[in-house]
């Protein structure tokens, strides 16, 4: 028992436990319409994007969330944007701002001669740095990311599922778009403290993705994908205690982890309930 209770009797373990399961909560509420809308993609440009704001910070001695935020702020708008011109798939314009933004941020910590801003700490995160005002900033963006999410999620729900039906209820899908684009900024700025850019998706993606086997609508998915994130963090803080591996990787593989053992559980309770469809689905794909 007390393997499982001894990392967390430390303080900054236990503002790690906390950061963790309240961008867990914030990560569920975007993550799931990222899962539903098949935005993977675009979530990872937009988590490498904050790189220009976040080395401009940084060098001007200022506050990387700030930088990291309006980061956000120009990625959500050039998306938004390049999505309204014409002959110009998403996906180009996704991938052009992704690299245009990635290589600023280079550009940026390449002038500097001291290298000032920390790479590693933005790339990979640093959970157990997380301090009691990093804890009073997530809260807010829990609320705020509630507030949207309540006020959105019919409009969400409709652009997810049918963006034409969205238009004829009068929903305005661009605009919806926009604020979803919005929440997956807020969602993306929260969490690079705690796991870093290049984990980040671990997070967004993986808790909702494991959660729609045994889910049945999209508030189930979202209560879900925060609860099996707070379990990743719970578990990847422990393993991570005591095997002395880097405490935000292992919590972002534990959630991937998470998934394939969801889709696994999946298959096998699918099997059992259905073992004549499945064996017919056998046949079917033997005989084309």
């Amino acid at each position: 028992m007390e393997w499982l209770t001894a990392p967390f009797d430390v303080a900054f373990v236990q503002r790690a436990l906390w950061g963790g399961i309240l961008v867990s909560a914030i990560c569920a509420l975007a993550g799931t319409w990222v899962v539903l809308r098949g935005m993977a993609f675009l979530g990872d440009a937009m988590s490498h994007g904050l790189l220009p704001g976040v080395a401009l910070a940084a060098l001007l001695g200022g506050n990387l969330l700030v930088g990291a935020v309006l980061s956000a702020a120009v990625m959500t708008a050039g998306v938004t944007g390049l999505g309204r011109v014409p002959r110009l798939s998403q996906d180009t314009g996704i991938g052009l701002l992704f690299v245009g933004m990635l290589s600023l941020g280079v550009i940026i910590v390449s002038r500097s001669q001291s290298f000032a801003v920390d790479l590693t700490g933005f790339l990979f995160g640093d959970v157990l740095a997380v301090r009691a005002r990093d804890l009073i900033l997530l809260a807010v963006a829990l609320l705020a990311a509630l507030v949207v999410s309540v006020l959105g999620h019919r409009a969400f729900l409709a652009l997810a599922f049918d963006p034409r039906k969205a238009r004829t209820l009068g929903l305005r899908p661009r605009l919806a778009h926009a604020v979803l684009l919005a929440l997956l900024g807020l969602a993306i700025v929260a969490s690079f403290h705690i796991v870093g850019t290049l984990l980040v998706l671990g997070l967004l993606i993986a808790p909702p993705a494991a959660a729609l086997p045994w889910a049945h609508s999209v508030r189930a998915v979202m209560a879900l994908a925060a609860l099996t994130g707070a379990a990743a963090t719970f578990g990847g803080l422990l393993l991570s205690w005591h095997l002395g591996t880097a405490a935000g990787a292992t919590v972002s593989a534990l959630a991937v982890a998470v998934f394939f053992l969801s889709h696994l559980g999946a298959a096998i309770r699918d099997r059992r309930v259905n073992p004549t469809n499945v064996n017919q689905e056998g046949s079917l794909r033997r005989s084309s």
